[in-house]
């Protein structure tokens, strides 16, 4: 590996020598972009690394970044890598309760923070000894801000490169269980995996990428910000929410990497645009289909796009269908903090096998345990929980496989499909264990329905908790009650008796990341719910639908 695997900081020199004054980082301010070539990055990466030495840090010293995506936020990873320190980022949407967490148990000595949508209501989790510095937005005060640390000390030019098992990073898990656990990643498993990525995926330097999901989470580090710098490619940002769609249209991305959610959301946009059925009419005519797909592709700002993928969480097997009869062939990909979030991936795209996440990745092997759990094995894995020596090896079995939790099925193929979490699975009143993603994802089929989540431990039997879509909280309650009723009959009479859902409940108040449901990669916290609502719907009989303010 130290031979044939090269930093990214190495990488960054390769690219500066061969294309040293193309655009690399493409970031938008006010709606216009404001360009950095490699040449420009590595200079502004060895000032931010010689600031850090002039203000005291050392290597070894571990620095957090709290920052939504933008071009400052490579750069600082860059300089953070070059000057031996250890990067801690930081989810841009955590609470302050969480900032407080991630920054006391890593040890950070100091933080970067950018762009923040609501830095004011988290600055109470940001230590008053800690060092701040920020980058060139509207955030929340600093000591230092980008100008002054452009000016400041000496640039770093010359460090001495790290050694492959040195530790690069350390991400912290989005604590859909409990409190997030800090996953070590070194150079030599981070830069095994972009290295894959690029080789698997076939990314060069005429690709056009857009980073917009979160850089704290490990995909985005490593198929975006990772994957650029191993195969040249030139990257953008989005500017905010409301830009979203205008920025996507206007780098049109080749590769393009997204959430379910998103997905769901750019389907209901479309066919609000165009009706449900009207679409299906004009998809079976000939030349109006071609015509109508690619009007979709270029609106959506795709139409450039050769590779479409999904992951971070499952994603319907009937959405991954949907976007194939349109003409966008959605790649679904399974990975985890702890294992650099590549492993397993439906490349090249094969719909055939839509409902599985693919094949494991070359280097990655994988097996399924006797329990059903799905086990991985990969230089692309942590060296273990940062201060959880417990929980470390507990994560191991003695051949070095990792327990992802996730329980699977493997095909003849060798394709993976992922069929739950152990976690999950709880035990009714009755003493019969269920597991609930299945049975979640059978009545997610429903249109009416955005978010859903099966609970019962406890209770005589399973209920599920659903959130309905925007279009679905427009319709007559009468309307949305038949509709998920009928889905509810269809499935109940095809699970165990002990697994028929008693009742679907329609909760009310929105699952948010703010209201600590949701984690920031938007997965449902099954134990926050299940505190909240296991005594209010135990009684609810009868397999019907029912609102909460009906209870």
């Amino acid at each position: 590996m130290q031979a044939t695997i090269k930093t990214p900081v190495e990488m960054l020199d390769h690219w500066v020598q061969n294309q040293g004054d193309k655009v690399y980082l493409r970031q938008p301010v006010n709606g216009q972009y404001r360009d950095f070539s490699w040449r420009d990055v590595k200079r502004q990466m060895e000032q931010i690394a010689g600031s850090l030495r002039h203000l005291g840090l050392v290597p070894g010293d571990k620095v957090a970044v709290l920052s939504k995506n933008c071009a400052e936020w490579f750069i600082t990873d860059l300089a953070l890598m070059h000057g031996g320190y250890i990067s801690v980022p930081i989810y841009p949407t955590a609470n302050a309760d969480t900032i407080r967490y991630v920054l006391e148990h890593s040890g950070a000595k100091a933080i970067f923070i950018g762009k923040l949508d609501h830095w004011a209501e988290q600055e109470a989790g940001v230590g008053g000894s800690i060092l701040r510095m920020s980058f060139p937005y509207d955030t929340m005060p600093t000591q230092y801000g980008w100008d002054q640390l452009m000016t400041m000390g000496q640039p770093l030019t010359d460090a001495p490169l790290p050694a492959m098992e040195d530790t690069m990073t350390l991400i912290y898990t989005s604590g859909s269980t409990g409190s997030p656990k800090g996953a070590i990643q070194t150079f030599g498993s981070y830069c095994w995996t972009c290295t894959a990525v690029v080789r698997d995926l076939k990314t060069d330097g005429d690709d056009r990428l857009l980073s917009y999901l979160p850089l704290a989470h490990i995909t985005e580090r490593v198929a975006i910000e990772g994957s650029s710098f191993y195969s040249g490619s030139a990257v953008a940002f989005v500017e905010s929410l409301d830009t979203f769609v205008a920025d996507v249209q206007r780098m049109r991305p080749t590769v393009f990497f997204s959430v379910p959610r998103l997905w769901t959301l750019f389907q209901k946009n479309i066919i609000d645009k165009v009706g449900f059925d009207k679409l299906n009419f004009l998809l079976k005519l000939p030349l109006i289909s071609y015509l109508v797909k690619r009007k979709i592709h270029k609106g959506l700002g795709l139409d450039k796009c050769r590779l479409l993928g999904s992951g971070s969480a499952p994603i319907p097997p009937s959405l991954i269908q949907w976007y194939h009869s349109i003409g966008l062939n959605i790649c679904e990909a399974w990975g985890m903090t702890e294992n650099c979030a590549y492993s397993i991936i439906n490349y090249p795209f094969d719909a055939s096998k839509i409902g599985t996440v693919g094949k494991p990745v070359e280097g990655c092997l994988v097996r399924r345990s006797e329990s059903g759990e799905l086990m991985v094995k990969s230089p692309g894995l942590m060296s273990g929980y940062y201060q959880q020596p417990e929980a470390s090896a507990a994560a191991f079995d003695e051949d070095g496989f990792f327990h992802t939790g996730d329980l699977c099925a493997i095909d003849e193929d060798g394709c993976v499909s992922i069929t739950g979490r152990v976690k999950d699975n709880f035990k009714t009143a009755k003493g019969k264990y269920v597991a609930p993603v299945p049975i979640e994802r059978k009545l997610a089929q429903d249109p009416h329905v955005e978010l859903i989540c099966v609970i019962g431990s406890g209770l005589p039997h399973p209920i599920a908790l659903v959130q309905l879509s925007d279009g679905a909280t427009l319709q007559a309650r009468e309307e949305v009650r038949a509709s998920i009723k009928a889905t509810l009959d269809a499935v109940n009479p095809h699970l165990e008796s002990h697994e028929t859902v008693d009742a679907v409940v329609v909760v009310n108040a929105p699952w948010t990341i703010e209201n600590d449901v949701l984690t920031p990669t938007l997965k449902i916290k099954r134990h926050v719910l299940e505190a909240r609502y296991s005594a209010k719907v135990d009684g609810v009989r009868g397999a019907k639908v029912v609102w909460e303010d009906e209870i």
